[in-house]
């Protein structure tokens, strides 16, 4: 029985996943503008398409806090993104926070999701960290389905509290 994909590590800083033809690997400078236009979709498909004031711009100047994985298809299209950041929470300890996981509609069910996820896992357990967390809206339940699959642990107890300084 055939591997279903292959995991090569070049360092810590480099992991790249070839997945059905479809490569999930760290972000770099030249993919943000295929990101930026997939946060575009992605607020979109979370029905709040004002929210993103993000820009290929701001991304550029403020790369040094970007990290993430791409999927990148056999024609180089980036096809869906994971980014995430370090934190320390005072319940548990070091952690990441996955701020987004999205894949373009086209490319769903294909387990290019999970890959992505996997990869932030992956990372994390590399690192040390003792959780990554992350939201899910409460209407998408593709999603948290999908998360609970994976072994994440859903709970309603919070509210996002957003401060927004412009």
């Amino acid at each position: 029985m055939a591997t279903r994909y292959i995991v090569l590590l070049f360092d810590y800083s480099t992991i790249y996943v070839l997945a059905m033809s479809i490569m999930i690997r760290k972000i770099q400078e030249g993919d943000f503008a295929q990101v930026v236009a997939l946060i575009q979709e992605f607020a979109e498909f979370q029905k709040h398409p004002e929210r993103m004031n993000n820009s290929l711009d701001r991304m550029l100047a403020e790369k040094a806090y970007i990290h993430g994985f791409v999927a990148e298809n056999e024609q180089q299209q980036v096809v869906g993104y994971a980014m995430y950041y370090f934190s320390y929470h005072t319940w548990s300890g070091k952690s990441i926070y996955l701020e987004d996981l999205y894949v373009q509609p086209t490319h769903r069910k294909q387990n290019i999701g999970k890959d992505l996820l996997e990869a932030v896992i992956g990372l994390a357990k590399e690192e040390n960290c003792h959780r990554v967390r992350w939201q899910v809206s409460t209407w998408n339940t593709n999603a948290q389905e999908f998360y609970k699959k994976m072994g994440a642990v859903i709970n309603n107890e919070e509210y996002d509290c957003d401060l927004y300084l412009r």
